[in-house]
């Protein structure tokens, strides 16, 4: 598809396609209170695992830009950390993420999930959205740009039980639209990529076709581990675990990591041996807060450990671009989730 760049009203170039048509991109925040499925549409979306999901709240810990090229349009989808009551920093730095997300987007994407009531939280979010974004009336015409609800998780409901949703959530807050979908089910689908897309100024392709995410690729491999272990040990789980990539080593030594120093400056940086045909070194840091936590995370003859290596050892190697071996460590960070400096070091 051609592309031509021409002058906007505002100053912003947009594109236009070929046959004239606009080109529209932009950018959507994906919102809601913990476990509401922000991860799940997320991915469907784009159509393959850039955020890791699980039915454990609070499970996302960072902004992850999901980039969707069509072609007509792009798309990038913030998929936020749940806007929660923060009862410790990282839930602080949770919630100023979320914040930071809102202030430059072209539109939101509010989830309320079909099989629970709407709640305090929902309304805590409505008025944060509307102190952001409304202009001071009940009407449609009230927002500033495009507020949609997504009514998530139909397919926990049957038509009558759906019809009542939508009622409901008409009800709730005067979106500019309502749509309902089920991301595991790929339900409904295209109609919320359409209305997304309606949605997004005329503007320019912002990053090339085959890039699906801002991540780095540590970063990607950091919350593969973690969300391992979220499947491994369900609620076993402690919910103070962080994972951190401290370096990627090549044997043949022709490529060097960003950070040699690790999270809190224990890594092993030795470089590997000169043969090329040697395995990557990937070497992880998982953390947590009591020593008492370390047995769980590691498993009887480590056998949680070696569970996800196995689990990850496709993902990264293609993340990698050839054969890698995770090695996995776990430590101890006491009191990390309340502690402004191990925050940091931890990338919060």
């Amino acid at each position: 598809m051609g592309l031509s760049a021409t002058p906007r009203a505002d100053g912003r170039e947009s594109a236009v396609d070929a046959d004239g048509s606009a080109y529209r991109s932009g950018f959507v925040a994906v919102v809601g209170r913990p476990n509401v499925g922000k991860s799940t549409l997320t991915n469907a979306l784009i159509g393959t695992q850039i955020a890791i999901a699980s039915s454990r709240p609070e499970t996302t810990r960072k902004a992850i830009r999901g980039i969707l090229t069509l072609d007509h349009a792009q798309l990038v989808l913030v998929d936020t950390p749940g806007i929660h009551r923060p009862r410790t920093l990282l839930g602080q730095r949770l919630n100023d993420m979320v914040d930071e997300s809102l202030s430059e987007v072209d539109a939101i994407a509010f989830l309320l999930p079909a099989d629970q009531e709407i709640g305090p939280g929902d309304t805590r979010i409505l008025a944060r959205l509307r102190s952001q974004y409304g202009k001071g009336d009940e009407g449609k015409a009230g927002w500033k740009i495009p507020v949609i609800a997504v009514i998530t998780k139909i397919d926990t409901l049957d038509r009558e039980a759906l019809i009542s949703k939508l009622i409901e959530v008409e009800q709730f807050g005067a979106f500019t639209e309502i749509v309902p979908v089920s991301a595991l089910e790929h339900d409904n689908l295209d109609e919320v990529r359409s209305l997304l897309v309606n949605a997004m100024p005329e503007g320019p392709k912002m990053y090339p076709d085959e890039q699906i995410s801002e991540e780095r690729p540590e970063d990607t491999i950091a919350e593969l581990v973690r969300g391992a272990f979220l499947e491994e040990l369900d609620d076993e789980l402690p919910h103070s675990l962080a994972v951190v990539v401290d370096s990627v080593i090549y044997p043949d030594n022709d490529e060097d990591d960003d950070d040699d120093s690790g999270a809190f400056g224990d890594a092993n940086n030795a470089v590997g041996a000169a043969n090329p045909t040697d395995k990557v070194r990937v070497l992880v840091s998982i953390y947590v807060e009591r020593d008492s936590q370390k047995p769980i995370i590691i498993g009887k003859g480590a056998q949680h450990l070696v569970q996800v290596k196995k689990r990850l050892r496709t993902p990264v190697n293609r993340i990698i671009g050839r054969k890698a071996k995770l090695e996995l460590h776990v430590k101890v960070a006491k009191g990390w989730q309340s502690d402004p400096k191990k925050l940091a070091r931890l990338g919060f």
